[in-house]
């Protein structure tokens, strides 16, 4: 059995992950209550258009598949904390505009679109950096912690958060004033990160700016199988699993007839699973390379599962284990990268990995929009399920391609030395 290090929420006992930690379930709370309000109130703009749907959530993680290396650059040369700072009060700048213009009934579909594209942009800096940010609060030793309860954090707020707006649409007639309870949320953030104790921070030496550093970080990637293997698995699974999440709403509406409500239950059986993955996950010390892969074959074969579910108490039934898998291979890749990598690196290597993470719902989201627009919902998620397992087996096999490489560089030095 593995060393737990004193128990499932050790990190707790951290002062300053105690406050980043509090202030994360609030905002992450309100984060999903927007979301779900957003994804309404775009089919009720648009009349119910998938496609609409697909480009929202496109333009939302576009800027990360643009400019997300940067955001992590940044994050190895800038001080960590005043950045996420910043970043969040822009983002509850934006809930508190879109919030005014819905409630007041001037919204149209090109502000949802503009907001989701600026989240973006805001996200390629905020993301890396508090990403990399865990570690300079609880340590190496509890960073495979703390990282499990970061996603249990997000998918508690997961839990209720669609849930809770999927009652507040109903009851309060409209989605604007979900927009202004997330604006209010970013203030608990934003108060635990100006109460944090700097002396208790490990922070690393900033990177002075110099030519260079972004192909520094790939290089640094593509010559390390220990990295190159879960970056590329969350690559493959998430650009299908930010598609999945859409597809909820989707199938909820469409297939089965679900009201507001109903949507809100669905999203939070899946949140279900993901949260009891991550409190599991928060008992390892580290992942291994069997969990990576399995987690990730697990959650295509759960999409196909989903997706053919005949009767709707059996689709919210899948979405529990769907959502274990699915966590359970983002905590452990994100545990991977952050031990394997460098203090001076981390910075871009999570860039790369909040890339890849995020950077490929520009693709599989439209395209998913596109086949459900095309042959309903259920062919879209059976799709997105095949095409996880199919980049699964893509992964394993160009990690195992670099590793020949790289050991046979090894021997030739090593041959090389050994003649000289």
């Amino acid at each position: 059995m593995p060393e737990t290090r004193g128990g499932m929420f050790r990190s707790l006992r951290n002062h300053n992950y105690r406050l980043f930690a509090i202030g994360g379930v609030v905002s992450n709370v309100g984060g999903w209550m927007q979301r779900t309000a957003q994804d309404w109130l775009v089919l009720d703009l648009t009349h119910g258009s998938a496609a609409a749907l697909g480009l929202t959530t496109a333009l939302q993680f576009l800027p990360l598949l643009l400019f997300g290396l940067w955001g992590g650059m940044l994050a190895d040369r800038y001080p960590k904390r005043p950045l996420l700072i910043v970043a969040q009060s822009l983002m509850g700048v934006l809930a508190l505009t879109m919030g005014v213009l819905t409630v007041t009934g001037a919204a149209q579909a090109w502000h949802v679109y503009v907001m989701a594209f600026v989240l973006g942009l805001i996200a390629c800096v905020e993301v890396p950096t508090r990403q990399s940010f865990v570690v300079e609060m609880v340590g190496r030793h509890d960073l495979a912690n703390a990282i499990a309860l970061n996603a249990s954090s997000f998918n508690l707020a997961r839990v209720v958060g669609p849930a809770l707006a999927g009652v507040l649409i109903y009851a309060l007639d409209g989605t604007g004033p979900i927009f202004l309870i997330n604006a209010l949320s970013f203030l608990a953030v934003l108060g635990g990160l100006a109460l944090m104790r700097a002396s208790e921070l490990t922070t690393p030496d900033p990177v002075p700016r110099a030519k260079g550093q972004l192909r520094e970080g790939l290089r640094y990637v593509l010559e390390r199988p220990d990295l190159l293997l879960p970056i590329l698995l969350i690559a493959f699974v998430s650009m299908f699993a930010q598609s999945f999440s859409m597809s909820i709403v989707l199938m909820a509406r469409h297939v089965f007839g679900a009201g507001a409500s109903s949507f809100g239950v669905a999203s939070s059986m899946f949140a279900v699973g993901a949260l009891g993955g991550a409190l599991m996950a928060a008992r390892r010390v580290r992942p291994s390379r069997k969990l990576l892969i399995g987690g990730a074959a697990s959650f295509g074969l759960l999409q196909i599962a989903t997706g053919l579910a005949p009767w709707y108490p059996l689709y919210l039934l899948f979405l529990i284990p769907a959502g274990v898998a699915l966590i359970s291979v983002n905590t452990a890749a994100n545990t991977s990268v952050q031990l394997a990598s460098s203090p001076e690196m981390r910075g871009r290597v999570m860039g790369i990995y909040v890339l890849v993470f995020t950077g490929g719902a520009p693709v599989g989201a439209p395209l998913l929009g596109w086949i459900s627009e095309l042959g309903g919902p259920r062919v879209g998620v059976v799709m997105g399920g095949a095409l996880t397992l199919v980049g699964v087996g893509a992964a394993i096999m160009l990690t195992r391609l670099v590793g020949r490489r790289s050991n046979a560089a090894v021997r030739g030095v090593a041959a090389a030395a050994a003649h000289a």
